[in-house]
């Protein structure tokens, strides 16, 4: 996920399942997980620092200083300029004790590129299921696959509590870019600023919009020549790897709705994914041997992982051109994403595609 540099993992369930667990005790199976997902998230506010004070404190690192005050810049940069949520959010630090704060489990059936989703009460459907364990997380990715599904474990450096608390900037994110940190912060605060129940699609891609377009108003005034043309080469190498997720996922459509039978499926699959990872080291050649996308195909291909992908960009396109018809407007944007996002589920996508031409 944000580790091979392409989306943000925007896990959002655990904070409501603390609401939800008042509806379960005594009558859900599956009380372990609401456990773990509310013991996760105390622990993570209990380990809350405020930034002002880490700032003040002049025995803190350099580095981690240098990295609070971009989070304070961008932070003020989101409220002002983009019209993000002002709040207590990205005002703390959590310093981790791993890698991930969360990992996400996504499954898809053997001959299908859609993901199961999850239902949960007052979050209510989502296209993954989260653990703040890895060893957890794999557990249950384990159990699926022996049931026959695809499935892809992948590590969340930051998620979104949609203001019901106030979200913290994880350690997990100190590493990147002041670009990329804009991005991380942008993509989060826009779950805040619009989240539609029971869609991911629909809020992934609008939250991305955000980040993408945010952080591209960020470099033109915060962001040095090389920084920007530092940005525009990860964000081209990005557009890469999602071209060609979305064509071998294509072909893999094509072939589960085909007469096909099983067997023959099977053997296409894989073929399908060996075309895939071929194509990959093509494609690192042509970045000069850039490696940022080994970890993700270092571990197998699967419906699971190429849909994961699908989940958080398939909307962009769209929402990108609704922000272009909006004359680059933010209030404007999200005001319109709102109208779009209150329809029925099935009619949002028909109507971002209108908006988005300049027909609705």
């Amino acid at each position: 996920m944000r580790s091979d540099g392409y989306t943000t993992a925007a896990s959002r369930w655990h904070f409501l399942l603390m609401a939800g667990m008042a509806f379960c005790l005594g009558a859900c199976s599956t009380l372990g997980y609401y456990a773990q997902s509310v013991s996760g998230q105390l622990d993570v506010l209990q380990r809350r620092q405020s930034i002002t004070q880490l700032l003040q404190d002049e025995t803190q690192p350099s580095e981690l200083r240098d990295r609070l005050e971009a989070v304070v810049r961008i932070r003020r940069f989101a409220t002002t300029a983009l019209e993000l949520p002002d709040n207590d959010s990205y005002t703390s630090y959590v310093l981790l004790d791993r890698r991930y704060v969360v990992w996400n489990v996504f499954a898809a059936p053997e001959f299908s590129v859609q993901l199961r989703e999850w239902c949960f009460p007052v979050a209510g459907c989502v296209r993954y299921r989260g653990y703040f364990r890895e060893s957890a997380a794999h557990d249950y990715a384990s159990g699926l696959a022996a049931a026959g599904f695809d499935t892809y474990v992948g590590g969340v450096v930051a998620y979104s509590t949609l203001g019901w608390f106030d979200d913290p900037v994880f350690s997990s994110l100190t590493g990147l870019s002041d670009a990329r940190l804009a991005g991380v912060i942008f993509h989060e605060l826009a779950h805040q600023q619009l989240y539609i129940a029971d869609d991911t699609t629909f809020n992934e891609g609008f939250a991305m919009t955000v980040e993408l377009e945010g952080v591209a108003a960020w470099l033109k005034s915060n962001a040095t020549a090389a920084e920007a043309a530092e940005y525009a080469l990860f964000l081209a190498r990005q557009e890469d790897f999602v071209a060609l997720v979305r064509r071998t996922r294509d072909q893999l459509q094509t072939l589960y709705e085909s007469d096909a039978t099983s067997d023959e499926k099977r053997r296409q699959k894989i073929r399908l994914f060996a075309a895939m990872g071929s194509s990959y080291v093509t494609l690192k050649r042509s970045w000069g041997g850039y490696d940022g996308y080994d970890a993700w195909f270092a571990d197998g291909l699967n419906n699971a992982k190429l849909a994961a992908v699908g989940a958080y960009r398939d909307y962009v396109p769209w929402f990108r051109q609704l922000f272009r018809q909006v004359g680059g407007d933010f209030a404007a944007f999200y005001r319109a994403a709102a109208a779009i996002g209150a329809l029925p589920k099935d009619q949002r996508l028909d109507r971002l595609r209108e908006a988005s031409s300049g027909s609705w």
